[in-house]
């Protein structure tokens, strides 16, 4: 009988474990629900700057998928998650983060794009601290949706949108090459 219980509980614990990533000290779930998408995590990692970790980012699609430019191009459900583990990360960080990840993601040029930019980028004004979560979600029937710790910030419309900023980890000129390996499940 005790073998039984230790085995079972043993199990039970297997599977608590394996429903979620843990990545730079924070936990990520397996799965996301969004308005009746279940997502699932493809891949977590860190972005690093100076040996510092700054953020642990998972990305989120229907079905797992290594192909960053089919991701890219995808007009699928799919999120990115963003936990913020670092003191360093301020709103005028995020900002200009963002903005040289549009620029590398787009190849300069993002002309088109710069009011959904300057809207994006207006999500990000509050006071941003460690352990802040921000879920960018995209819905082909909504566009992107931007959640800051659960609450809605904002939405955009658009695949061009869509596809410029998961580019900002996901294209040729990624963010951080090793969290873009990891988002892929590399």
């Amino acid at each position: 009988m005790k073998i039984t219980c230790f085995i079972l509980f043993a199990f039970l614990g297997m599977g608590i474990s394996m429903a979620q990533t843990t990545i730079a000290g924070v936990t990520l779930p397996q799965k996301e629900t969004f308005q009746n998408h279940e997502l699932v995590l493809n891949g977590a990692g860190v972005r690093e700057k100076l040996w510092i970790d700054l953020y642990a980012g998972g990305l989120y699609l229907s079905q797992k998928s290594s192909n960053a430019e089919e991701i890219l191009s995808a007009n699928e459900p799919m999120s990115i998650k963003l936990h913020i583990v670092s003191k360093l990360i301020s709103s005028k960080k995020m900002i200009e983060a963002v903005d040289e990840g549009f620029q590398h993601s787009t190849g300069g040029n993002t002309r088109a794009l710069d009011p959904k930019i300057e809207k994006f980028k207006s999500f990000f004004m509050e006071e941003i601290k460690k352990n802040d979560v921000f879920d960018i979600v995209y819905l082909p029937s909504s566009g992107v949706t931007v959640y800051k710790n659960g609450a809605e910030k904002g939405k955009i419309s658009g695949m061009d949108f869509k596809k410029a900023l998961f580019g900002i980890w996901l294209s040729n000129h990624p963010a951080d090459d090793d969290l873009k390996k990891a988002m892929l499940g590399k």
